[in-house]
């Protein structure tokens, strides 16, 4: 993987760069859709490509590994031909879907043993282990083992989980070289900062991962239940000491305005389910603020769902039509509400993009967020 930093805005760290892999390039700072069991929920690969504009998303270890298996991914060439997605995919290790089965897993220095949200089957999670199924997904980029701490955490226990999380890592660089890629294409390994909301495990943390040296680097256990001013002190604490010439990758966030905050303080790419699955639930992402589609006042509006957006579904299907689905429980409503937003975030990333090229993000920026948060 390859990574060149193409403009850096004058007023805040914001970032516009270029990730080049096996599968493509993506441009930074970028939006991945989460496609937790290989499929992106309610929307095809095609309509990735050619109405959300994804240049990249992303599958899930855990899940994947249960079902459908590596052997089934094995045979079938791996997940990009499994799935018929051939741009660039990143697979999460799995870990915070381990550990947020709190009442079903036993965390050791070996990994982790729980039972399967499916069938109650048990398996054992160890750095190496994770690396091998992701080596068997056949992602472009891939997750490191690590343990995402509950918030709030106890100062000691935030520690503890960090120091695991760092000897972990270890293990996971150790079984990546000596091993190889199974479908001719390069895998490189993010390795993860934790530290909780504390800064000094923060620096430690970010300071610890920089020294691997690694391609790209991610900043996880953030976004679980913490205030906003919080996540974005530790996230500019993670940055500073993350190098410069490598992407960001701040997993699991969030809201439109989220992304804006943490694109200015050096982030470049994101992911989150909340543009599918609050879609799902009648809320949409617009150019003008949120809406709540199922609510009455948009039975009889006929214009488009967005007309700021270069997306056909948002244009061509009316708020009229789209809650008329909803409130009639169909499926189709919850397909053109995810696209929908999927497209907005995307839109909204490249927008980002333009204006750090432009030379003009902070100003863009503080006059969209106020907009982007409107309810209407």
């Amino acid at each position: 993987m390859d990574f060149e930093l193409l403009a850096q805005d004058n007023y805040s760290k914001a970032r516009a760069g270029l990730i080049t892999t096996g599968h493509g390039q993506i441009e930074t700072p970028i939006f991945m859709p989460v496609g937790t069991v290989g499929s992106v929920k309610a929307v095809n690969q095609q309509q990735l490509k050619d109405e959300v504009k994804a240049q990249i998303i992303l599958g899930n270890t855990y899940h994947l590994y249960l079902r459908p298996g590596t052997d089934i991914l094995e045979q079938a060439g791996g997940l990009h031909r499994f799935n018929g997605w051939d741009k660039p995919i990143l697979t999460d290790s799995g870990g915070y879907q381990v550990f947020s089965l709190s009442n079903n897993r036993k965390l050791t220095e070996e990994g982790a043993l729980f039972q399967s949200h499916i069938d109650g089957s048990r398996h054992l999670f160890s750095p190496e282990k994770v690396m091998d199924i992701q080596r068997s997904i056949g992602a472009d980029i891939i997750m490191a083992f690590d343990e995402c701490p509950p918030y709030p955490s106890e100062f000691e226990y935030a520690r503890k989980s960090m120091e695991l999380t760092h000897r972990w890592l270890a293990r996971c660089v150790q079984r990546l070289s000596e091993t190889e890629p199974k479908y001719g294409f390069e895998q490189t390994l993010f390795p993860i900062v934790q530290g909780s909301t504390f800064k000094d495990l923060r620096r430690y943390s970010a300071r610890f991962i920089a020294d691997i040296g690694a391609d790209g680097n991610a900043i996880g256990g953030l976004s679980v239940g913490e205030s906003e001013e919080m996540m974005y002190e530790m996230c500019a604490l993670s940055c500073a000491y993350l190098p410069e010439d490598k992407p960001r990758y701040l997993m699991g966030v969030g809201t439109p305005w989220n992304i804006l905050e943490n694109i200015s303080l050096g982030v470049d790419m994101f992911d989150c389910v909340m543009p599918t699955r609050n879609g799902r639930n009648g809320m949409l992402f617009t150019t003008k603020g949120v809406i709540n589609i199922k609510n009455k006042k948009w039975a009889n509006d006929f214009s488009g769902i967005d007309d700021g957006l270069d997306c056909h579904m948002s244009n061509y299907y009316s708020k009229a039509y789209l809650r008329h689905l909803f409130v009639a429980n169909e499926i189709l409503g919850l397909q053109i509400a995810s696209i929908h937003n999927l497209a907005f975030y995307l839109h909204l990333v490249k927008q980002a993009r333009l204006q750090i090229l432009a030379g003009s993000f902070k100003t863009w920026k503080e006059a969209m967020i106020p907009i982007l948060k409107q309810r209407l």
